[in-house]
């Protein structure tokens, strides 16, 4: 199975399946001497863990993580960063009846397809299980990114058609943790707790919205033609679980806009180049041009849903079938510190090699 690797000069790779014995990353290319702190990887792994709150799946993994190399005396050696996370609450008797039967909009039949073989307990390597792997990636690019004054925010800005007007620049983000939907609008996030957990209630599922801010982007970031910035962005979070959708800037709503709206004047301020607005992005060419990056990810419903529903199996008989075991009724509140990680770990990958573009 390849595609388990992401990025050139701070190269992540990911291990392990939902109920194996355990998941577990490599991180290739980390300089040496970077202070490694664990309680903050502990932290990022906690917003994403599963149980944590009455709008999520009741799994109970605590995430606690095992170093395996690349670390001594509290630092980065420049080896090779290894991470293990031992599975715990497995119930892969929950998933049992599931091995003929493909559910719908599940990886389940592809994976059989291409690969003639799947490990159907809990989705096995497609499970969104992988991302606590990445977390602890990300929490180590965040870490490299802090050396250099950048910062990454991403909260919850849409549940269904429930969604907050405001831009990033009008929320205070330090709300985003004060409530389980990670919305920084709280007026808003309470209508969406209750939504989510309306639709928990009667075993069905819904999708929405989250976005991301990036301040503190040096000028210069990218790598043209095909590793433009925001192409890498876009698929780092294409890669999320459930992700169907990115658009930077002000994307698509872009289209509606004539030139002479869109386009970002450049002045002279402080003594630096500036732009009177920010449609772009952050990113003109691929490149970033030192404002704020931001970004939006859309996320589909949770396909498994605690309802019947009409599906085949692997003999082409129609079956019926309903959700068992332990499942998220709306991916996006535990998918914030995913889309936060996934863009740490792109921005670390192009401060790297933005190090070679010049003598």
């Amino acid at each position: 199975m390849a595609g388990n690797t992401i990025g050139n000069l701070f190269r992540v790779t990911t291990f392990g399946e939902s109920h194996g014995a355990g998941i577990g990353v490599v991180i290739d290319g980390c300089p040496a001497g970077l202070t490694i702190d664990n309680s903050f990887i502990s932290t990022q792994l906690s917003r994403r863990r599963p149980g944590q709150s009455a709008i999520t799946t009741s799994r109970n993994e605590d995430d606690s993580f095992e170093v395996l190399s690349g670390i001594f005396e509290g630092k980065s050696t420049g080896a090779p960063l290894s991470f293990f996370i031992k599975n715990k609450d497995v119930k892969s008797q929950d998933y049992s009846h599931l091995q003929h039967e493909y559910r719908p909009s599940h990886a389940d039949y592809t994976y059989d397809a291409k690969y003639g073989h799947r490990d159907y307990r809990g989705g096995g390597r497609s499970s969104a299980r992988e991302t606590a792997a990445r977390v602890v990636a990300g929490a180590i690019a965040q870490l490299l990114l802090q050396h250099y004054g950048i910062r990454i925010c991403a909260y919850v800005s849409a549940v269904g058609n429930i969604k907050t007007d405001k831009s990033y620049s009008e929320l205070d983000l330090s709300k985003t943790e004060s409530n389980a939907v990670r919305c920084p609008d709280e007026a808003v996030a309470l209508q969406m707790e209750n939504y989510i957990k309306e639709l928990k209630a009667s075993g069905d599922t819904i999708g929405g919205i989250i976005s991301c801010v990036i301040t503190g982007t040096p000028v210069g970031l990218g790598e043209p033609v095909f590793d433009k910035l925001h192409a890498d962005l876009g698929k780092a979070m294409l890669s999320i679980n459930a992700a169907k959708g990115f658009d930077i800037g002000k994307g698509f709503d872009s289209v509606g806009m004539k030139g002479s709206e869109h386009n970002d004047v450049f002045v002279k301020k402080d003594n630096k180049i500036k732009t009177l607005t920010n449609n772009s992005g952050g990113i003109q060419g691929g490149i970033s041009n030192g404002e704020d990056i931001y970004f939006r990810v859309a996320f589909k419903p949770i396909a498994t849903l605690l309802q019947p529903q009409q599906s085949i199996n692997d003999q082409g008989q129609s079956i019926t079938l309903e959700g068992k075991g332990r499942h998220d009724p709306c991916v996006l509140p535990r998918a914030v510190p995913i889309v936060e990680a996934m863009a740490a770990i792109i921005l670390a990958d192009h401060m790297l090699r933005n190090k070679a573009s010049q003598l």
